[in-house]
């Protein structure tokens, strides 16, 4: 078997020898080399060609996102990204996400310590995930939006649009809600699997780059058309009827498929209220979170699109839907935006 070889970039020298350490254990993974800052990271990545790097965010000289963004024009490359919880750190980790980074890892509270043994399985899990993910899928293709010239845009119904993603979710959500047009007359629920912050983080990031209003979704909000709302880490999202009106609720309950929030949760409860009129997007991401709640969706005569493998890093979760038959249509992310126009302009 093939070893995976891996780069540490971390500014702790501390932190570098608990990552070697780690890593080193796992059979099949060899740490090739350590960088101290991010120069240092651009240079290790181009002598030394690791198959994955982990890159801290936050370090002196070049943090990890300029960092990132050097090494994925000269050497592209798998990256993970280790995160802090700070609310900078969580933001850069989006933005690096957006910029070719394909997964990322939270240091614990506190953890320029030995308290990073907590998360080394979760680490491990990922750099093993990671390190399977062909380079072409991770490597950003120049793209345009396809886009129709519309006079104007008139939503039929009271409907909803919902949307999951996971691993390289952040890349294509970009590509999606950006441009949606600010009239789209609908409520749109984002679950993008994420811890807790960081997904704060994510909607403040869409907010910012989107016509339509982007926030993390919270306990009681009533929804409203022309918004997003992403749930929140940690949180199943779920909606309810409340007299005339829907409103959010969050729910700490067990995992489902492993991720929490999950998709096929959202999808669920969605389905029950808005039957005919659900709109779901199942894009790129690990394992089968979607499959479920495109069934539920499609029993009550509802649409799925799913994003092609083409254009996702992981055709894992679009993957489900098209072989159990749920997806009406497979398109890449570049054509999602314009389908779900098209789609909420028919009757």
């Amino acid at each position: 078997m093939k070893e995976t070889k891996v780069l540490i970039v971390d500014d702790s020298a501390f932190m570098r020898m608990v990552l070697k350490d780690i890593i080193d254990k796992e059979p099949g993974l060899k740490v090739v080399g350590m960088a101290r800052d991010g120069l240092e990271a651009v240079e290790k990545a181009t002598s030394l060609s690791p198959d994955l790097i982990t890159l801290d965010v936050e370090m002196p000289k070049l943090n990890g996102l300029e960092a990132l963004k050097i090494i994925m024009k000269k050497d592209p490359t798998r990256v993970i990204m280790v995160s802090s919880l700070t609310s900078e750190g969580a933001s850069i980790t989006i933005e690096a996400l957006e910029n070719g980074a394909v997964d990322f890892i939270q240091k614990p509270a506190g953890s320029t310590s030995w308290t990073f043994r907590q998360v080394q399985d979760d680490l491990i899990q990922k750099i093993k995930d990671v390190s399977q993910i062909s380079l072409s899928n991770i490597v950003s293709k120049p793209h345009k939006v396809i886009k129709k010239e519309r006079k104007s845009f008139i939503s039929s119904g009271d409907r909803v649009l919902l949307i999951a993603s996971s691993t390289g979710g952040p890349r294509s959500l970009d590509t999606v809600i950006p441009f949606l047009p600010e009239n789209i007359d609908v409520p749109v629920i984002v679950v993008q699997h994420m811890p807790p912050g960081f997904t704060k983080s994510l909607a403040d990031r869409l907010n910012k780059i989107s016509k339509l209003s982007v926030k993390e979704a919270e306990e009681g909000d009533v929804i409203q058309k022309n918004n997003v709302y992403i749930a929140p880490g940690n949180f199943h999202l779920g909606l309810k009827k409340n007299g005339s009106s829907v409103t959010l609720f969050l729910e700490n309950s067990d995992k489902i498929n492993n991720v929490r929030p999950a998709a096929d949760f959202t999808f669920d409860s969605a389905a029950e209220i808005y039957k005919e009129k659900c709109l779901a997007v199942v894009l790129t991401g690990m394992g089968r979170d979607g499959a479920k709640g495109s069934f539920k969706i499609k029993h009550y005569g509802g649409k799925v699109i799913a994003e092609s493998k083409e254009t996702c890093v992981v055709y894992g979760m679009p993957k489900a839907v098209v072989e159990d038959g749920y997806a009406d249509f497979i398109l890449p992310n570049v054509k999602i935006a314009d389908k779900i126009v098209d789609l909420l302009e028919s009757k």
